[in-house]
């Protein structure tokens, strides 16, 4: 609850510090909320699926609910049904900041935001949860799921520019890189390929096995 406290107060304080700054542009405003949700979102899915082992609540968890697949299914739900509804909750907030600070100006309004993009907006905050929550199930470790996270974009940067092979890597395979043009609303062929691919490197296989590992871990 604290993180989510945490959140709301970061979203408020983004939109209107931009739209105070920047002016009102809905679009302007909007994307801006998304680097506290890009930052804070995944840790508190990472937090979700590996709290209770952490502190060494597993135990009763499961003895309570058996079925490890159905306990999952629910610690995964919450964060990524939250990342939608944060989404929506920047934009609820984001629309009156745009007004107000057009109000205040007495400037006409920038009203113009593509659907495609807000929902490609909304589908990347959904997809850096999943990238939390599939690191976090992996390692069991919240610490190192957070600094992994945190320092992917930085590593990638790195990456890519280790030679031709080290930029076609990043291409490819950096999360941040590949959901860009979804976010724009903007994709094509080529950039659902390379989305696929880094979905499928960050959240489909770390996910995998993560979830196979909850299921069959020794719970002490």
């Amino acid at each position: 609850m604290i993180m989510v406290g945490i959140l709301v107060i970061l979203v408020l304080a983004a939109i209107i510090g931009r739209g105070t700054v920047a002016g009102p542009a809905l679009h302007t405003l909007i994307g801006t909320a998304g680097i506290g949700l890009g930052t804070l979102l995944p840790v508190l899915g990472i937090l979700t699926v590996t709290g209770e082992w952490s502190h060494r609540t597993a135990l009763t968890t499961f003895t309570l609910e058996p079925r490890r697949g159905r306990v999952l299914t629910a610690k995964c739900l919450t964060p990524l049904i939250t990342a939608v509804a944060a989404s929506l909750f920047a934009i609820a907030v984001a629309v009156p900041v745009t007004a107000a600070v057009a109000a205040a100006r007495d400037v006409p309004a920038n009203w113009q935001v593509e659907p495609l993009a807000l929902l490609g907006w909304t589908a990347t905050n959904v997809l850096v949860v999943a990238m939390g929550l599939a690191l976090g199930m992996l390692l069991l470790n919240a610490p190192a799921a957070i600094v992994i996270y945190l320092s992917s974009t930085m590593l990638w940067t790195v990456v890519g520019k280790l030679g031709t092979t080290g930029a076609l890597l990043a291409e490819w395979l950096d999360l941040n890189s590949t959901t860009a043009a979804l976010a724009a609303g903007d994709m094509t062929g080529g950039d659902a390929a390379r989305l696929t691919a880094s979905i499928v490197f960050w959240i489909v296989l770390p996910m995998a096995a993560g979830a196979v590992r909850m299921v069959r871990r020794e719970v002490t």
